[in-house]
């Protein structure tokens, strides 16, 4: 599959712009078409359209709070015995005018009155919900159930977000301490050091080497710091393309699952992820082949994406599920035996829902164990740093010294 750049017209008459992925221009059309768009164009995302999308386009929908805290008011509304169009009355005037969501709440409500059911009055909104959120509310509205399913959704959304933030939260530490020694290395070089230079000059004695490349770097950093900062903005933006290709995103989610630790990292909370999602999925009556594709776009890492479609062509031809995670060995080996377990004893949701309490449980000392690792490396680089850029300035002053003396 290759990457594209797409600009489309929704039925309310609003321009979009966005990159998705496609077998080629013709299929992305009809898959545009599908969603109810009128394509525009669709060109092959480029490192210029690329560049453009991630730095230009502003309208990136709803945060995951949002979505989260509209689902949870929504399922309470429906709960207490209020229609959906009462619901979503009440919903709007709970919310300030200006958010976002008092505008999409608005348009639901629309379409709803027009005869749209739920999920294709959400579906509406582009990029907004995802495959897996519209897929629940379908089996839920089939079911008669769609206030349980919100309140599943809501606990899934909750979750997740819990997840992620574990995650964020347990790397502000260590960014503040890269950020800090390089900060203070900065400062060294571009203020301190430079304080010194006009002496050593003058000393008319050759300064040791290691003072030279002190002295060296400092004064490169004061004439060309502008070329410092041109060269990491030109590194963001092609690993940001790099990553969002398909084959290079692929090798580099490849060697990211190599790396100690981090790969660790992805796999405990890709496995959660893909447990949790395809054991709601399937408690809620969604086909286990349909569930397998939702799954693999909630799933960030080309290889896990797929171990899983592996797994997906595997019950297409009746094989079981569990054999072909196994021989990808990609995901966790307690994670995929219990998978197997569920298939022979036909508990197969219960035992998704364990696996992904279990590595929740495991993303934790993972994170504890990377920290621990993290911590002594960065303060261990830190200090030899400023230790060898003071013991340089300190050996070029005694020099200084002996020469004087």
């Amino acid at each position: 599959m290759a990457l594209f750049a797409y600009k489309a017209l929704t039925r309310e008459g609003e321009v979009i712009e966005g990159m998705k992925e496609a077998d080629d221009e013709a299929s992305l059309v009809r898959q545009l078409q599908k969603d109810g768009c009128i394509p525009i164009s669709v060109t092959a995302a480029g490192l210029k359209s690329f560049y453009k999308l991630s730095f230009s386009n502003k309208n990136a929908g709803l945060s995951s709070k949002d979505i989260l805290m509209f689902t949870k008011e929504l399922a309470t509304l429906l709960d207490a015995g209020l229609p959906l169009d009462r619901s979503l009355v009440v919903l709007m005037d709970l919310i300030p005018e200006e958010s976002k969501i008092h505008h999409l709440v608005k348009q639901v409500l629309e379409r709803v009155k027009g005869g749209s059911t739920l999920a294709k009055a959400l579906e509406a909104e582009s990029n907004v919900f995802s495959k897996f959120y519209l897929n629940m509310l379908r089996a839920g509205e089939a079911g008669g159930s769609v206030e349980t399913v919100l309140r599943r959704l809501a606990d899934y959304l909750e979750k997740s977000r819990e997840l992620k933030n574990t995650v964020t939260t347990a790397m502000i530490y260590p960014a503040i301490l890269v950020i800090m020694a390089l900060g203070s290395v900065f400062l060294l070089l571009t203020f301190v050091v430079p304080q010194f230079t006009e002496m050593f000059e003058s000393a008319g004695k050759e300064l040791p080497v290691s003072t030279q490349i002190v002295v060296g770097a400092a004064e490169w950093l004061q004439s060309y710091w502008w070329a410092l900062l041109i060269g990491l903005s030109i590194v963001t933006v092609v690993m940001r393309y790099e990553l969002t290709d398909g084959p290079r995103r692929a090798k580099w989610d490849r060697f990211f699952l190599s790396v100690p630790i981090v790969g660790d990292l992805i796999r405990n909370i890709a496995t959660a992820n893909f447990s949790r999602t395809l054991g709601t999925l399937l408690a809620n009556g969604v086909p286990i082949l349909t569930a397998l594709g939702i799954v693999k776009s909630t799933l960030s890492n080309q290889v896990l994406v797929q171990a899983v479609s592996s797994a997906e062509e595997n019950l297409k031809q009746g094989r079981d599920m569990s054999g072909a995670l196994i021989a990808t060995g990609q995901f966790p080996k307690m994670a995929t035996q219990m998978i197997k377990m569920g298939e022979e004893t036909g508990r197969m949701e219960e035992m998704l829902e364990r696996i992904a309490i279990a590595y929740d449980r495991q993303l934790e000392i993972t994170i504890k164990r990377m920290l621990a690792l993290m911590e002594p490396i960065v303060i261990v680089f830190m200090g030899v740093m400023i230790g060898g850029i003071i013991i340089s300035i300190l050996s070029a002053i005694l020099s200084v010294n002996d020469l004087a003396f």
